[in-house]
């Protein structure tokens, strides 16, 4: 039984080999991250993952729900093109590269920082939704997508959430803003609209 468990396991490993190119080298292909993938797959675990530290804000983050809504859409270049009006919007209410921040702290309390304006609340992680749901002191509750490795996370709101959210933290308030956002989202039905943060 132990001989079959090796066996599926480098078989695991050089599968992920030929399909992952962007590994550099062994140690690469060894990495944590890489190596949690194999587990899973093998025992048929849910991946969990570590969300615990300060993630600072890089820029905004497109995700469609399917391959077919996307191209649908017409493919990378309207994700693209989406990322883009994201940004300049989410600039326009203050959220800006370096100037939001989330800790989450292992005892399931996150806080949010933009400019000056910090607000607190608790979260939890449902790994077999790979979704967080996150509580702003009994004022706003919402869920996110997470995708997330040991450097970078991304949460992805539904664009209705991602407007409650941007009205609620955002420093300045713009109604244009949070229009063109909604009409964005108008524009591309199963579109998830949120933000890409990294350690």
């Amino acid at each position: 039984m132990k001989k079959n468990f090796l066996s599926i396991a480098f078989m695991a490993v050089f599968m992920l080999m030929a399909t992952n190119s962007q590994a550099q080298s062994w140690s690469d292909l060894f990495n944590k991250d890489n190596i949690s993938k194999v587990v899973n797959a093998i025992t048929g675990t849910t991946e969990s993952i570590d969300m615990t530290g300060t993630w600072s804000y890089k820029g905004s983050a497109v995700e469609f729900e399917s391959d077919n809504l996307l191209m649908k859409a017409g493919g990378a270049a309207a994700a693209t093109m989406a990322e883009n009006k994201l940004n300049e919007q989410l600039s326009k209410i203050g959220i800006k590269d370096g100037q939001m921040s989330f800790t989450f702290n292992a005892d399931s309390t996150f806080t949010s920082t933009v400019g000056k304006k910090t607000l607190k609340g608790t979260y939890s992680y449902n790994a077999s939704t790979k979704q967080v749901d996150l509580k702003y002191l009994k004022l706003l509750n919402l869920h996110a997508k997470v995708n997330c490795s040991s450097s970078s996370l991304e949460l992805l709101f539904n664009s209705d959430k991602l407007l409650k959210l941007m009205a609620f933290i955002g420093s300045k308030s713009s109604s244009t803003a949070l229009k063109t956002v909604s009409s964005l989202a108008e524009n591309y039905d199963g579109m998830m609209l949120g933000f890409q943060l990294s350690k």
